[in-house]
């Protein structure tokens, strides 16, 4: 896979752009009183659509012109991007916030904490076919769920299948490899997996399973407030570098808002990042991880990037359905707000 990033100066066409675009607050030009800083950032699984924000913060010079070079690393799972952000070798991630959440109730836990919200609702869901009876969360009795090893959505099942009165023992789980998920419900062999919305409903439908076929169960619509995936700074970094991590997140949010706005002209960005991306199934993701997980209910009143403390207490509580605290974490231990841009650029329209 190639890896995107920005290291060269982008033409000044692109800079006034993105001025026009998202205002004199977005478009901050380097020059030699203002030097450049390199930034390691790091995202937890392979590139797809939904890392169009960071695509297009390349690609229209929004990096550049709030003076930050960013280098991109891909690795697998969460816990091994945390683990790159607490020894220093990335300076920024990717990753769950669920995770994270987890991750620093360990007694020698480095204190990272996330600065930006770019997932507002998790993406967590199972992923069913009506043809084999299931339509609503409540037909899982007596089914048999893959669920992929290192899979994150199953963590927060014991909190969704008590809120909506499954019995956990009535389902069945079949552990099952991350690359013959789909391919195994598409033959039949289960009858429902677990896993994101965006990315195993829409890999499924491109392989040939009639949309009408497909029942999508996403954890929020059965009463989960969980949020998904969040950018996490390493300590040292934020506290040295503060101005870079508040640049590097107006940059982002400019490329956010761009695909928000333009969401296939974003993909025609993306494509070329991708090994094999085929245009329409990548739209197809970037099209619903923006209008479930992306622009919210909660993301139209406050804001992208945020997070509501009330919100985060309950979704600790959720996590707490399958994993013991020492102590729950309150949201100022979890979450920087001081970082994120200001109100007008973070308002979805």
């Amino acid at each position: 896979m190639r890896l995107f990033a920005v290291v060269t100066l982008r033409p000044l066409r692109a800079l006034l752009a993105g001025a026009l675009l998202f205002g004199a607050g977005v478009a901050r030009a380097a020059d030699e009183s203002n030097p450049v800083t390199p930034i390691q950032l790091t995202f937890e699984r392979p590139l797809d659509a939904v890392g169009a924000p960071f695509v297009l913060a390349a690609s229209k010079g929004f990096y550049r012109a709030e003076s930050v070079a960013v280098a991109n690393n891909f690795v697998n799972g969460s816990q091994e991007a945390l683990a790159r952000v607490a020894s220093g070798v990335s300076d920024i991630a990717l990753v769950d916030i669920n995770a994270l959440i987890r991750y620093r109730d360990k007694a020698d836990a480095a204190p990272i904490k996330a600065v930006y919200m770019l997932l507002n609702a998790a993406p967590y869901a199972i992923v069913a076919r009506k043809s084999r009876g299931i339509g609503a969360l409540a037909d899982m009795a007596g089914k048999t769920l893959g669920v992929a090893d290192g899979d994150l959505s199953i963590r927060l099942w014991p909190a969704v299948a008590k809120r909506n009165g499954i019995t956990l023992a009535s389902v069945r789980l079949d552990r099952i490899g991350a690359a013959v998920r789909e391919p195994m419900l598409s033959a039949g062999q289960v009858d429902a997996v677990a896993g994101f919305s965006y990315l195993s409903a829409v890999n499924l439908r491109d392989r040939g399973i009639p949309a009408g076929d497909l029942a999508v169960l996403r954890f929020a619509d059965y009463g989960s407030v969980a949020y998904g995936l969040a950018l996490v700074v390493n300590p040292k970094f934020a506290a040295t570098k503060p101005q870079a991590v508040r640049g590097f997140l107006r940059a982002v949010t400019a490329g956010l808002q761009f695909a928000i706005r333009h969401p296939a002209q974003a993909v025609e960005d993306v494509l070329p990042q991708l090994d094999g991306g085929a245009r329409d199934l990548e739209l197809a993701r970037l099209k619903t991880a923006l209008h479930d997980n992306i622009v919210t209910p909660d993301v139209k009143r406050d804001g992208l990037g945020g997070i509501d403390p009330a919100r985060f207490a309950a979704s600790v509580g959720e996590i707490a359905e399958d994993f013991k605290f020492q102590k729950p974490p309150a949201v100022d231990d979890i979450f920087d707000a001081s970082f994120l841009p200001d109100a007008s650029l973070r308002k979805v329209e």
